[in-house]
Protein backbone atom coordinates (compact mmCIF):
# COMPACT_ATOMS: atom_id res chain seq x y z
CA UNK A 1 0.00 0.00 0.00
CA UNK A 2 2.78 2.68 1.33
CA UNK A 3 3.98 1.62 -2.43
CA UNK A 4 1.12 2.29 -4.16
CA UNK A 5 0.69 5.87 -2.58
CA UNK A 6 4.49 6.34 -3.03
CA UNK A 7 3.56 5.89 -7.05
CA UNK A 8 0.42 8.03 -6.77
CA UNK A 9 3.08 10.58 -5.49
CA UNK A 10 5.44 10.06 -8.25
CA UNK A 11 2.77 10.42 -10.68
CA UNK A 12 1.80 13.59 -9.12
CA UNK A 13 5.04 15.12 -9.34
CA UNK A 14 5.39 14.41 -12.91
CA UNK A 15 1.85 15.71 -13.81
CA UNK A 16 2.49 18.98 -11.83
CA UNK A 17 6.16 19.49 -14.01
CA UNK A 18 4.29 19.42 -16.83
CA UNK A 19 1.75 21.93 -15.74
CA UNK A 20 4.49 24.24 -15.12
CA UNK A 21 6.25 23.67 -18.39
CA UNK A 22 3.34 24.21 -20.19
CA UNK A 23 2.08 27.35 -17.95
CA UNK A 24 -0.02 30.31 -19.51
CA UNK A 25 2.42 32.62 -21.78
CA UNK A 26 2.77 35.74 -19.46
CA UNK A 27 0.83 33.89 -16.40
CA UNK A 28 -2.44 34.04 -14.63
CA UNK A 29 -2.63 37.28 -14.70
CA UNK A 30 -3.04 37.69 -18.41
CA UNK A 31 -5.89 36.98 -20.85
CA UNK A 32 -5.05 36.41 -24.53
CA UNK A 33 -8.16 38.27 -26.70
CA UNK A 34 -6.82 39.64 -29.59
CA UNK A 35 -4.09 38.75 -32.01
CA UNK A 36 -3.03 40.75 -35.30
CA UNK A 37 -0.28 38.36 -37.47
CA UNK A 38 1.45 40.39 -40.57
CA UNK A 39 2.72 37.35 -42.23
CA UNK A 40 5.47 36.50 -45.14
CA UNK A 41 4.58 33.79 -47.63
CA UNK A 42 6.44 30.41 -47.30
CA UNK A 43 9.04 28.65 -49.72
CA UNK A 44 8.34 30.04 -52.88
CA UNK A 45 9.89 28.97 -56.38
CA UNK A 46 12.54 31.45 -57.73
CA UNK A 47 12.83 33.62 -60.63
CA UNK A 48 15.51 31.21 -62.17
CA UNK A 49 15.13 32.91 -65.19
CA UNK A 50 17.37 35.92 -63.81
CA UNK A 51 20.12 33.17 -62.60
CA UNK A 52 20.52 30.51 -65.30
CA UNK A 53 23.36 32.16 -66.84
CA UNK A 54 24.81 33.38 -64.04
CA UNK A 55 25.98 29.41 -63.27
CA UNK A 56 26.82 25.90 -64.98
CA UNK A 57 25.32 24.29 -62.11
CA UNK A 58 21.85 22.58 -62.47
CA UNK A 59 19.01 24.62 -59.93
CA UNK A 60 16.71 21.85 -57.98
CA UNK A 61 13.85 21.43 -59.61
CA UNK A 62 11.20 23.14 -58.33
CA UNK A 63 7.51 21.95 -57.75
CA UNK A 64 6.19 25.37 -58.85
CA UNK A 65 5.94 27.97 -61.64
CA UNK A 66 8.70 31.04 -60.72
CA UNK A 67 7.52 32.62 -58.02
CA UNK A 68 4.66 30.65 -56.34
CA UNK A 69 4.55 28.23 -53.21
CA UNK A 70 6.54 25.37 -53.23
CA UNK A 71 5.07 22.40 -51.87
CA UNK A 72 7.16 22.52 -49.09
CA UNK A 73 5.85 25.90 -48.38
CA UNK A 74 2.36 24.61 -47.88
CA UNK A 75 3.33 21.63 -45.49
CA UNK A 76 5.19 24.11 -43.60
CA UNK A 77 3.04 26.76 -43.24
CA UNK A 78 -0.36 24.66 -42.34
CA UNK A 79 2.14 23.09 -39.81
CA UNK A 80 2.58 26.70 -38.58
CA UNK A 81 -1.41 27.21 -38.53
CA UNK A 82 -2.02 24.02 -36.62
CA UNK A 83 0.78 25.38 -33.77
CA UNK A 84 -0.94 28.50 -33.48
CA UNK A 85 -4.21 26.53 -32.89
CA UNK A 86 -2.91 25.02 -29.99
CA UNK A 87 -1.31 27.72 -28.77
CA UNK A 88 -4.71 29.84 -28.67
CA UNK A 89 -6.37 27.05 -26.89
CA UNK A 90 -3.78 26.51 -24.46
CA UNK A 91 -4.05 29.94 -23.64
CA UNK A 92 -8.46 30.11 -24.28
CA UNK A 93 -8.61 32.54 -26.81
CA UNK A 94 -10.63 29.81 -29.10
CA UNK A 95 -11.76 26.36 -28.93
CA UNK A 96 -10.23 23.36 -30.57
CA UNK A 97 -12.52 23.58 -34.17
CA UNK A 98 -13.12 26.91 -33.89
CA UNK A 99 -15.82 28.77 -36.36
CA UNK A 100 -16.11 31.90 -36.30
CA UNK A 101 -18.61 34.36 -36.12
CA UNK A 102 -18.74 36.79 -39.62
CA UNK A 103 -16.06 39.54 -39.55
CA UNK A 104 -14.67 37.99 -36.67
CA UNK A 105 -11.45 36.43 -38.36
CA UNK A 106 -10.21 38.36 -41.44
CA UNK A 107 -7.14 36.28 -43.49
CA UNK A 108 -6.23 39.24 -46.63
CA UNK A 109 -3.51 38.59 -48.98
CA UNK A 110 -2.07 40.19 -51.88
CA UNK A 111 -3.37 38.98 -54.73
CA UNK A 112 -0.03 36.83 -55.68
CA UNK A 113 -0.16 33.18 -55.97
CA UNK A 114 2.21 32.87 -53.28
CA UNK A 115 0.67 35.38 -50.67
CA UNK A 116 -2.69 34.17 -50.79
CA UNK A 117 -2.02 30.48 -50.81
CA UNK A 118 0.40 30.84 -47.78
CA UNK A 119 -2.69 32.62 -45.95
CA UNK A 120 -4.81 29.36 -46.89
CA UNK A 121 -2.28 27.03 -45.56
CA UNK A 122 -2.45 28.44 -42.17
CA UNK A 123 -6.14 28.94 -42.15
CA UNK A 124 -6.23 25.32 -43.16
CA UNK A 125 -4.31 24.63 -40.26
CA UNK A 126 -5.62 27.06 -37.92
CA UNK A 127 -9.16 26.26 -38.37
CA UNK A 128 -9.79 23.70 -40.40
CA UNK A 129 -13.46 22.71 -39.46
CA UNK A 130 -14.27 26.20 -40.89
CA UNK A 131 -14.55 27.45 -44.85
CA UNK A 132 -12.21 30.13 -44.55
CA UNK A 133 -12.49 32.87 -47.68
CA UNK A 134 -8.56 34.09 -48.26
CA UNK A 135 -9.30 38.60 -49.33
CA UNK A 136 -7.21 39.59 -51.72
CA UNK A 137 -8.34 42.84 -53.97
CA UNK A 138 -7.49 42.30 -57.78
CA UNK A 139 -7.29 39.42 -59.83
CA UNK A 140 -4.60 36.54 -59.02
CA UNK A 141 -1.16 37.59 -60.57
CA UNK A 142 -1.89 41.09 -60.05
CA UNK A 143 -0.11 43.47 -57.17
CA UNK A 144 -2.25 45.23 -54.44
CA UNK A 145 -1.09 48.90 -53.82
CA UNK A 146 -1.08 48.14 -50.29
CA UNK A 147 1.68 45.57 -50.50
CA UNK A 148 3.11 46.90 -53.28
CA UNK A 149 5.71 49.52 -51.55
CA UNK A 150 5.31 52.47 -54.01
CA UNK A 151 6.72 56.50 -53.24
CA UNK A 152 3.10 58.05 -52.27
CA UNK A 153 5.23 61.33 -52.78
CA UNK A 154 8.21 62.87 -54.28
CA UNK A 155 9.86 66.18 -53.90
CA UNK A 156 13.59 67.35 -54.39
CA UNK A 157 14.27 67.58 -51.06
CA UNK A 158 12.77 64.12 -50.62
CA UNK A 159 14.78 62.67 -52.86
CA UNK A 160 17.87 64.25 -51.82
CA UNK A 161 17.35 63.15 -47.79
CA UNK A 162 16.58 59.47 -49.25
CA UNK A 163 19.34 59.57 -51.66
CA UNK A 164 21.53 60.22 -49.16
CA UNK A 165 19.77 57.58 -46.33
CA UNK A 166 20.57 55.10 -48.93
CA UNK A 167 24.61 56.00 -49.18
CA UNK A 168 24.46 55.59 -45.18
CA UNK A 169 23.02 52.50 -45.30
CA UNK A 170 25.53 50.91 -48.26
CA UNK A 171 28.57 52.47 -46.69
CA UNK A 172 29.34 54.07 -50.09
CA UNK A 173 29.94 57.96 -52.07
CA UNK A 174 28.23 56.98 -55.28
CA UNK A 175 25.28 54.42 -55.08
CA UNK A 176 26.24 53.11 -57.99
CA UNK A 177 28.82 50.83 -55.75
CA UNK A 178 26.44 49.69 -53.54
CA UNK A 179 27.26 46.15 -52.14
CA UNK A 180 31.25 46.75 -53.03
CA UNK A 181 31.51 46.59 -49.11
CA UNK A 182 30.14 42.98 -49.61
CA UNK A 183 33.21 41.31 -51.08
CA UNK A 184 33.64 38.32 -49.13
CA UNK A 185 30.30 37.58 -49.35
CA UNK A 186 30.01 37.78 -53.24
CA UNK A 187 33.48 35.95 -53.38
CA UNK A 188 31.46 32.87 -51.81
CA UNK A 189 28.64 33.63 -54.17
CA UNK A 190 30.39 33.31 -56.92
CA UNK A 191 33.04 30.11 -55.66
CA UNK A 192 29.41 28.00 -55.15
CA UNK A 193 27.65 29.12 -58.39
CA UNK A 194 30.80 28.28 -59.97
CA UNK A 195 30.22 32.04 -61.57
CA UNK A 196 33.69 31.85 -63.75
CA UNK A 197 32.51 28.91 -65.90
CA UNK A 198 29.24 30.11 -66.30
CA UNK A 199 27.23 31.12 -69.55
CA UNK A 200 27.30 34.74 -68.44
CA UNK A 201 31.51 34.86 -67.72
CA UNK A 202 32.06 32.86 -70.96
CA UNK A 203 29.62 35.26 -73.31
CA UNK A 204 30.93 39.03 -71.17
CA UNK A 205 35.11 37.82 -70.28
CA UNK A 206 33.86 39.08 -66.68
CA UNK A 207 35.36 36.55 -64.57
CA UNK A 208 33.71 38.36 -60.99
CA UNK A 209 30.31 39.88 -60.45
CA UNK A 210 30.31 43.62 -60.69
CA UNK A 211 29.56 45.78 -57.97
CA UNK A 212 30.06 49.17 -59.82
CA UNK A 213 26.74 49.66 -61.74
CA UNK A 214 24.04 49.47 -59.43
CA UNK A 215 21.04 52.04 -60.12
CA UNK A 216 17.89 52.73 -58.03
CA UNK A 217 14.83 53.65 -59.32
CA UNK A 218 13.51 56.58 -56.35
CA UNK A 219 10.54 58.00 -58.48
CA UNK A 220 6.89 58.61 -57.48
CA UNK A 221 3.99 55.95 -57.70
CA UNK A 222 7.58 53.14 -58.28
CA UNK A 223 8.68 50.79 -55.94
CA UNK A 224 12.35 51.86 -54.47
CA UNK A 225 14.22 48.54 -56.89
CA UNK A 226 17.53 48.12 -58.08
CA UNK A 227 18.57 47.45 -61.00
CA UNK A 228 21.99 46.76 -63.05
CA UNK A 229 24.91 45.07 -60.95
CA UNK A 230 23.18 44.20 -58.22
CA UNK A 231 20.25 42.75 -59.07
CA UNK A 232 21.68 39.37 -60.48
CA UNK A 233 23.57 39.34 -56.97
CA UNK A 234 20.53 39.21 -54.80
CA UNK A 235 19.05 37.16 -57.30
CA UNK A 236 21.57 34.50 -57.00
CA UNK A 237 21.65 34.76 -53.15
CA UNK A 238 17.94 34.53 -53.23
CA UNK A 239 17.72 31.60 -55.17
CA UNK A 240 20.35 29.96 -53.58
CA UNK A 241 18.65 30.46 -50.02
CA UNK A 242 15.07 28.98 -51.40
CA UNK A 243 16.97 26.12 -52.62
CA UNK A 244 18.82 25.26 -49.72
CA UNK A 245 15.22 25.56 -47.70
CA UNK A 246 13.90 22.56 -50.24
CA UNK A 247 17.01 20.19 -50.55
CA UNK A 248 19.81 21.42 -47.53
CA UNK A 249 22.27 21.85 -50.34
CA UNK A 250 24.25 24.12 -52.33
CA UNK A 251 24.55 22.47 -55.62
CA UNK A 252 27.93 19.99 -54.92
CA UNK A 253 29.33 21.96 -51.97
CA UNK A 254 28.80 22.11 -48.40
CA UNK A 255 28.51 25.12 -46.48
CA UNK A 256 28.79 25.72 -42.81
CA UNK A 257 26.69 27.70 -41.02
CA UNK A 258 28.76 30.96 -41.29
CA UNK A 259 29.08 30.58 -44.66
CA UNK A 260 25.11 30.60 -45.44
CA UNK A 261 24.71 33.72 -42.68
CA UNK A 262 26.67 35.45 -45.20
CA UNK A 263 24.46 34.53 -48.23
CA UNK A 264 22.51 35.56 -45.65
CA UNK A 265 23.30 38.67 -45.52
CA UNK A 266 23.81 39.39 -49.60
CA UNK A 267 19.87 38.78 -49.18
CA UNK A 268 19.27 41.24 -46.42
CA UNK A 269 21.28 43.83 -47.03
CA UNK A 270 19.40 43.61 -50.53
CA UNK A 271 16.32 44.06 -48.44
CA UNK A 272 17.52 46.52 -46.18
CA UNK A 273 17.93 49.16 -48.90
CA UNK A 274 14.20 49.82 -49.42
CA UNK A 275 13.67 49.28 -45.56
CA UNK A 276 16.29 52.71 -44.31
CA UNK A 277 13.46 54.56 -41.97
CA UNK A 278 12.79 57.73 -44.33
CA UNK A 279 12.10 55.35 -47.31
CA UNK A 280 9.78 52.95 -45.20
CA UNK A 281 7.75 55.52 -43.71
CA UNK A 282 6.82 56.45 -47.19
CA UNK A 283 6.78 53.29 -49.17
CA UNK A 284 4.51 51.36 -45.91
CA UNK A 285 1.96 54.07 -45.73
CA UNK A 286 -1.50 52.07 -46.89
CA UNK A 287 0.34 49.36 -45.62
CA UNK A 288 0.68 50.44 -42.01
CA UNK A 289 -2.89 52.23 -42.23
CA UNK A 290 -4.39 48.76 -42.70
CA UNK A 291 -2.11 47.41 -39.83
CA UNK A 292 -3.22 50.08 -37.28
CA UNK A 293 -6.67 49.53 -38.45
CA UNK A 294 -6.66 45.62 -37.71
CA UNK A 295 -4.97 46.37 -34.25
CA UNK A 296 -7.60 48.93 -33.29
CA UNK A 297 -10.60 47.66 -34.15
CA UNK A 298 -12.86 45.34 -32.57
CA UNK A 299 -12.09 42.09 -34.83
CA UNK A 300 -10.52 38.97 -33.00
CA UNK A 301 -7.41 37.91 -35.28
CA UNK A 302 -6.41 38.98 -38.17
CA UNK A 303 -3.87 37.63 -40.62
CA UNK A 304 -2.08 39.93 -43.56
CA UNK A 305 0.19 38.08 -45.97
CA UNK A 306 2.90 39.96 -48.30
CA UNK A 307 6.68 39.54 -48.71
CA UNK A 308 9.75 40.25 -46.89
CA UNK A 309 10.56 44.02 -47.88
CA UNK A 310 6.99 44.48 -46.08
CA UNK A 311 8.14 43.14 -42.91
CA UNK A 312 11.79 45.57 -43.31
CA UNK A 313 8.97 48.42 -43.85
CA UNK A 314 6.26 47.80 -40.81
CA UNK A 315 9.10 47.12 -38.82
CA UNK A 316 11.17 50.41 -39.75
CA UNK A 317 8.41 52.28 -39.60
CA UNK A 318 7.41 51.14 -35.70
CA UNK A 319 11.01 52.10 -34.75
CA UNK A 320 11.91 48.46 -33.84
CA UNK A 321 15.66 48.06 -32.01
CA UNK A 322 18.06 46.00 -34.67
CA UNK A 323 18.18 42.75 -33.92
CA UNK A 324 19.39 39.45 -35.84
CA UNK A 325 17.18 36.40 -35.41
CA UNK A 326 19.51 32.88 -34.23
CA UNK A 327 19.35 30.08 -36.15
CA UNK A 328 18.08 31.76 -39.73
CA UNK A 329 19.90 32.28 -42.90
CA UNK A 330 17.67 35.50 -43.44
CA UNK A 331 17.81 36.60 -40.59
CA UNK A 332 15.83 39.60 -40.24
CA UNK A 333 12.91 39.12 -42.38
CA UNK A 334 13.01 35.01 -42.61
CA UNK A 335 10.82 32.57 -44.49
CA UNK A 336 7.29 32.36 -43.62
CA UNK A 337 8.11 34.92 -40.68
CA UNK A 338 5.33 36.53 -38.74
CA UNK A 339 4.96 39.88 -36.65
CA UNK A 340 2.71 38.60 -33.87
CA UNK A 341 1.21 41.19 -32.28
CA UNK A 342 -0.89 40.48 -29.05
CA UNK A 343 -3.75 41.96 -26.78
CA UNK A 344 -3.55 40.82 -23.64
CA UNK A 345 -6.16 41.75 -20.73
CA UNK A 346 -4.47 42.15 -17.35
CA UNK A 347 -6.00 40.86 -14.21
CA UNK A 348 -5.31 44.85 -13.22
CA UNK A 349 -7.89 46.41 -15.76
CA UNK A 350 -4.72 47.77 -18.02
CA UNK A 351 -4.49 46.12 -21.56
CA UNK A 352 -0.75 45.35 -22.74
CA UNK A 353 0.84 44.09 -25.96
CA UNK A 354 3.70 41.95 -26.77
CA UNK A 355 5.36 42.37 -30.63
CA UNK A 356 7.33 39.06 -31.58
CA UNK A 357 8.75 37.47 -34.83
CA UNK A 358 7.94 34.50 -34.93
CA UNK A 359 10.20 32.05 -37.62
CA UNK A 360 11.08 28.80 -38.75
CA UNK A 361 14.85 27.76 -37.85
CA UNK A 362 17.06 26.41 -40.78
CA UNK A 363 16.91 22.84 -38.85
CA UNK A 364 13.03 22.75 -38.42
CA UNK A 365 12.45 23.59 -42.19
CA UNK A 366 15.04 21.12 -43.39
CA UNK A 367 13.48 18.37 -41.18
CA UNK A 368 9.91 19.48 -41.77
CA UNK A 369 8.99 18.29 -38.29
CA UNK A 370 5.56 18.93 -36.82
CA UNK A 371 4.77 22.41 -34.67
CA UNK A 372 3.62 21.32 -31.39
CA UNK A 373 3.47 23.33 -28.06
CA UNK A 374 6.54 20.84 -27.09
CA UNK A 375 7.83 21.36 -30.67
CA UNK A 376 7.32 25.65 -31.29
CA UNK A 377 8.59 27.92 -34.00
CA UNK A 378 11.20 30.24 -33.25
CA UNK A 379 9.70 33.15 -31.34
CA UNK A 380 12.06 36.71 -30.42
CA UNK A 381 10.54 39.14 -28.45
CA UNK A 382 10.78 42.61 -30.47
CA UNK A 383 11.52 45.96 -28.75
CA UNK A 384 10.28 49.38 -29.73
CA UNK A 385 12.73 52.39 -29.24
CA UNK A 386 12.06 54.59 -26.40
CA UNK A 387 8.70 52.21 -25.28
CA UNK A 388 9.43 50.88 -21.52
CA UNK A 389 7.95 47.42 -20.80
CA UNK A 390 6.32 45.88 -17.25
CA UNK A 391 8.39 43.28 -15.38
CA UNK A 392 6.55 41.14 -17.48
CA UNK A 393 7.94 42.02 -20.93
CA UNK A 394 4.54 43.71 -21.63
CA UNK A 395 4.11 47.45 -23.50
CA UNK A 396 1.25 49.37 -22.44
CA UNK A 397 -1.16 48.71 -25.69
CA UNK A 398 -2.01 52.09 -25.85
CA UNK A 399 1.57 53.06 -25.80
CA UNK A 400 1.58 50.21 -29.42
CA UNK A 401 -1.53 52.21 -30.72
CA UNK A 402 0.08 55.47 -30.25
CA UNK A 403 3.15 54.15 -31.78
CA UNK A 404 1.03 53.17 -34.81
CA UNK A 405 -0.13 56.60 -35.09
CA UNK A 406 3.08 58.29 -34.81
CA UNK A 407 4.71 56.41 -37.51
CA UNK A 408 1.45 57.39 -39.85
CA UNK A 409 1.88 61.23 -38.40
CA UNK A 410 5.47 60.97 -39.39
CA UNK A 411 4.61 60.37 -43.21
CA UNK A 412 2.37 63.32 -43.22
CA UNK A 413 5.36 65.10 -41.83
CA UNK A 414 8.07 63.83 -44.25
CA UNK A 415 5.29 64.94 -46.94
CA UNK A 416 4.36 68.53 -45.94
CA UNK A 417 8.60 69.47 -45.16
Amino acid sequence: MKKFFLTLLVVAVIISSFVTVEAKKFGENYQLDKVVIFSRHNIRSPNIDRTRDLTPQRWFKWTAASGELSLRGGLLETSLGQYFRKYFVDENFMTENYQPTAGEFRFYANSIQRTVATAKYFSSGLLPAANVEIEHTLPLGNWDDVFSAKFNFMNEKYLADVTKSLKDYCGVEDLRFAGSNLKNEIALLENVLDFKNSRYARKTGETSLRTNATEFILELDKTPVFRGSMLPIYSAADALIMQYYETGAAFDKKLSDRQWHQIGTIKEFSIGMIGVKNIAVNVVHPLLEVMRDEVTNDRKFSFICGHDSNINEILSALDVEEYSLPEAIEYRTPIGGKILIERWRGTDGEDYASLSLVYMSDAQIKNLSPFTLQNPPKIYPLRLKGLQTNSDGLYLFSDVEKRFSDALAEFDALKNS
